[in-house]
């Protein structure tokens, strides 16, 4: 029969167990060191894999993708409104037409006629104007996000707004 004993580990000083952690420790900061020195790899790759490209958004040219693209430069801008909002308001001003004009108003007898599909004056159209949309009062994201501006400031929301503004 086997003689049955308890195995004993060897003792080792505290100063032989530092060594060897210090060595193993050494060892795991300088390996990848050495390794990129002297070994020939494959060419390294980007450890950020490019993300593919969202899909550019495109809008109808008509009423409907006007608000939906002013609704999207709002959101950029932090400028309030709903779709339902603007579109009430639209068809109350110009009926959806974006050459709409007023040439009878009080503006219009100042000099300002009131433009576009949200009837803006140029003054309150420069000073609202929204950037990323065209410098023209005629065009039609251009308007409805400078007048949801001026609305935003004026009322909270072009979503406030049922009448003459």
């Amino acid at each position: 029969m086997p003689a049955t004993g308890t195995y004993r580990r060897r003792s080792s000083t505290t100063l032989t167990r530092g060594f060897i952690a210090v060595g193993t420790g050494a060892a795991a900061l300088l390996l990848p060191l050495l390794g990129a020195h002297t070994a020939s790899a494959a060419p390294a790759q980007s450890a950020a894999v490019a993300a593919p490209a969202a899909p550019s958004v495109t809008y109808t040219n008509d009423l409907d993708g006007w608000i939906k693209e002013s609704l999207a430069v709002m959101a950029e801008h932090g400028i309030p409104g709903s779709y339902e909002g603007i579109h009430r308001n639209v068809m109350r001003e110009s009926s959806g037409n974006p050459r709409a004009i007023n040439n009878w108003d009080s503006n219009a007898a100042a000099g300002t006629p009131s433009k576009g599909l949200l009837q803006v004056i140029e003054p309150t159209f420069r000073a609202y104007h929204v950037p990323g949309t065209a410098m023209d009062s005629y065009d039609p994201v251009a308007n409805i996000t400078a007048a949801c501006n001026y609305a935003a400031a004026k009322y909270g929301s072009i979503d406030n707004v049922f009448g003459a503004y």
